[in-house]
């Protein structure tokens, strides 16, 4: 079970750019892996751990019975080829399991090796991300008409207050269609929260957050690294500043590697060696967050430290009532000091001593590493 909101990734590519690789360093679970297009026909689904350095400082101060993270669920999608939305490939059932997923990471093969085939012969990464670009923004065009035309029909038929609805769903529409016509995504169109949340039903694949995933070899991770010249890598890295995108770069065989490793100094050094800081699952799961406008609390004590998400702006009933909805609505206050304050004084009575610990009402908005504490009543 996911805590808090579930947060799940779609892997998309191309075949044989390392999606499934990928996928098994990140979930810890093996997927399976053939040297041919469509292995991967029923997606994979591995819930992972979210990697919290925080969370394990909660441990070492309260030792509590149970430490639980929050999640990120991946889903690895078999390889998209070119005529996708037309159904080559088994193109549409790929395309509705990619609508199900929150946010894109979208891997981009930029290795040599002769004895990995290329679905189209040759490496070039513009050219495999002008591919699958452009096969999710066919598949919305398809999704944009249809829309329209149930649209255009209500108008016809229902009464004034429906009449309105769609015609602002007509006038969203019409904004994003030409974008999608030149192989544009959706999420390239400046709309109003508002006008986002008129189309969220559509369910439009290319207005999901993407992240850039470089699948690059050993080679190639440590002259990246080394700030060397690494010319597949950087297409990638242009065509992500051009379109305002992130990019992360990781080395697939190197990340199945080290999820093998169990011992945390071991990690560490496994990282190093590489010029690394963080793996590329913490790489992904701060750029989602991010990208989706998520925020960790935590609740700690003796019996249990746990990681809680939630959207970004949200109150304090609201983070209440992801624990358990009747919190939420018996909600008097929250008692709230941040993470680095117990990190840094050691101890709650610490905290309060220095005049850190707070008490919030209803109005109260939750920010990142808050630790809470909720008083309710229910009758």
């Amino acid at each position: 079970m996911l805590c808090g909101m579930a947060v799940n990734c779609g892997i998309v590519g191309l075949p044989n750019v390392g999606k499934s690789t990928i996928f098994s360093a990140l979930s810890g679970s093996f997927a399976k892996v053939e040297n041919y297009p469509f292995c991967t026909i029923n997606p994979n689904v591995g819930v992972v751990d979210v990697p919290d350095s925080r969370l394990l400082k909660l441990k070492q101060i309260f030792n509590p019975v149970k430490t639980i993270r929050s999640s990120v669920e991946f889903v690895d999608i078999a390889g998209l080829v070119k005529g996708a939305a037309a159904g080559e490939g088994l193109g549409n059932q790929f395309l509705s399991h990619i609508r199900e997923v929150g946010i894109i990471a979208h891997v981009v093969r930029c290795f040599e090796d002769k004895d990995v085939i290329h679905v189209s012969g040759a490496v070039n990464p513009c050219d495999d991300i002008e591919v699958i670009n452009i096969e999710l923004a066919l598949a919305d065009m398809e999704t944009c008409a249809r829309r329209r035309e149930k649209a255009v029909a209500a108008i016809r038929a229902q009464g004034a207050a429906e009449k309105k609805n769609q015609a602002a769903v007509l006038d969203v529409l019409d904004k994003i269609a030409p974008a999608l016509e030149l192989g544009k995504p959706a999420r390239s169109v400046d709309l109003k929260d508002e006008e986002k949340a008129i189309i969220a039903h559509c369910n439009f694949i290319t207005q999901k957050p993407q992240i850039y995933v470089c699948n690059t070899d050993e080679d190639g991770i440590r002259a990246f690294n080394a700030k060397k010249e690494t010319p597949l890598i950087d297409a990638v890295l242009k065509t992500a500043r051009e379109e305002g995108a992130v990019a992360v770069v990781v080395c697939g065989k190197f990340e199945a590697e080290l999820a093998g490793i169990e011992d945390e100094s071991e990690k560490a050094a496994f990282l190093t060696e590489l010029g690394l800081e963080a793996s590329a699952l913490e790489q992904l799961i701060q750029n989602a967050y991010r990208l989706l406008k998520l925020t960790t609390f935590f609740t700690a004590g003796s019996d249990e430290c746990r990681a809680w998400t939630v959207k970004t702006g949200s109150t304090a009933p609201q983070a209440a009532g992801v624990i358990h909805s009747d919190f939420e609505k018996g909600f008097i206050k929250a008692e709230v000091y941040s993470v680095d304050d117990i990190i840094t004084y050691g101890s709650e009575l610490k905290i309060k001593e220095a005049g850190k610990y707070r008490l919030e009402g209803k109005e109260y908005i939750v920010q990142d590493g808050d630790v809470m504490f909720f008083k309710f009543n229910v009758n």
